[in-house]
């Protein structure tokens, strides 16, 4: 019934074909095992290739060893290929400056990369999840602030990453391990309440099947597919309507009959133009959205900086949003932008590229867009923005400082280019203007362990 059930499911949701390379992301627990055993007997239905992949995340020591042999020892017996991937997410979560959950997160990615790149051939990613994981999702992201996506929850298929057993709640899960008797293990830190969606799966689920409704869980499942349906829906009509509106020098002039339209479809609008300009969404949020739509009240001149170089502008026609390099004022540079460590920045001051490596004595890089700060002396976040009364420049390693406009003047900076230079900042202390110098406090010396490496394009002379 529940090996029916998920065939189904899979063939109505066209995830697999035959020919297909499946990674099948396998944890040892309950959930990633049944989901192995019924991929493993499809694919002798529907003749696809088949391989488990297991992160090891060098946290729970001897529990974690036991988790990838029991999944090991499973493939073996079913002539299922194994590979494993070996991390020390403690060890990258501190040096990434992220939680432990996060770190995972990064790492199971990357091993699913590394392991398509050595197959050198396109592969699905088949990953675990439930219902109750999509119900986890839903009200996490209702708690923390979200749009139809967000409340949609987790979806069969997005790109080349297929969930088989999304249509199964747990208890489905449970009854099918004991009817095949598929070995699984217990992951220790899912029984504790150190993480929100923890907190959730151990109270508020269970209270809303106990105190609610038996339900619960597939109603919001119910739900968070109607809610798919209507944001591809609402996408494919601000697509249409967004046509209406593009210029021949690409960017989007969103005119008076642009914000006669249903507010929604509006927002949806905004969001397209910002996703066709920039090539992606990540990072760009409804107060983004709000920003540009509350131009069209605004007066001529009035602007809005966006992520990823965009910006928009009312115009005399109407709203126009474009993507370019930005040079403003100080008026328009009120906002900062959290650095990412590591990892990338698009901001409308330019991208901001961040690594984190250790230090041995390498070469010091001189590059005038590319600098080496001394990471361990670094407490606090990053922010990048222009400069603000009250910032300042540790001018050498005994504690000297300067006012950032008494620096600029020293470097002979011309006045009109002063506030158009980004910084790189803990609060006010600057620890590097882009283009000049950097803060004598952090510089890197024999007794450095790691660097920080951060590299600036976007100026006007990148190097």
């Amino acid at each position: 019934m529940i090996y029916e059930k998920v065939r189904k499911y899979i063939r109505d949701n066209q995830m697999l074909k035959a020919g297909d390379r499946v990674l099948a992301g396998v944890s040892g627990g309950g959930d990633s095992m049944a989901m192995l055993h019924i991929l493993w007997r499809l694919s002798g239905e529907l003749d696809f290739f088949l391989e488990a992949v297991h992160v090891h995340h060098g946290i729970r020591g001897a529990e974690a060893n036991r988790d990838m042999e029991l999944a090991k020892e499973f493939c073996i017996e079913a002539g299922i290929p194994f590979r494993v991937y070996r991390f020390s997410v403690p060890k990258l979560a501190e040096e990434w400056k992220l939680g432990l959950e996060e770190a995972g997160r990064v790492v199971r990615r990357q091993a699913f990369m590394e392991e398509q790149k050595r197959l050198e051939k396109e592969t699905l990613v088949a990953l675990a999840h439930n219902r109750n994981d999509l119900a986890e999702t839903m009200l996490h992201n209702l708690a923390r602030g979200t749009g139809l996506r967000g409340l949609a929850g987790i979806r069969p298929v997005n790109e080349n990453i297929i969930r088989p057993v999304l249509c199964l709640e747990r208890r489905e899960i449970d009854h099918y391990l004991k009817e095949k008797k598929i070995p699984y293990a217990t992951d220790s830190s899912n029984l504790e309440d150190d993480y929100t969606r923890n907190r959730i799966r151990h109270h508020i689920l269970p209270l809303l099947e106990e105190e609610i409704n038996p339900g619960a869980v597939a109603h919001m499942a119910l739900a968070g597919d109607m809610l798919a349906q209507a944001d591809a829906f609402l996408g494919k009509c601000a697509d249409k309507l967004l046509e209406g509106f593009r210029q021949e020098d690409g960017s989007f002039l969103l005119s008076g009959e642009f914000f006669q339209e249903e507010p929604i479809l509006q927002s949806y609008g905004v969001l397209e133009a910002f996703v066709r300009l920039a090539g992606k969404r990540k990072d760009i949020s409804a107060v983004h959205i709000q920003q540009v739509l509350g131009l069209w009240e605004k007066q001529t001149g009035r602007r809005v900086l966006l992520p990823y170089q965009l910006r928009a502008r009312r115009e005399y026609g109407g709203v126009r949003i474009r993507q370019g390099q930005i040079r403003e004022t100080a008026e328009t540079m009120e906002e900062s932008w959290k650095l990412a460590i590591p990892g990338t920045l698009h901001c409308p001051l330019g991208d901001f590229c961040t690594e984190i490596f250790s230090y041995f004595g390498q070469k010091i890089s001189e590059k005038k867009y590319t600098k080496w700060l001394d990471y361990d002396r670094i407490e606090d976040n990053l922010s990048v923005r222009t400069r603000k009364p009250g910032d300042y420049l540790f001018i050498n390693e005994d504690g000297a400082r300067k006012k950032i406009r008494r620096c600029m003047i020293d470097d002979k900076i011309p006045e009109e280019q002063r506030e158009k230079i980004p910084l790189v900042l803990c609060g006010n202390e600057v620890l590097w203007m882009v283009g000049g110098r950097i803060s004598g406090k952090y510089k890197i010396t024999p007794n450095t362990k790691r660097v920080l490496e951060v590299r600036y394009q976007g100026g006007t002379q990148d190097e």
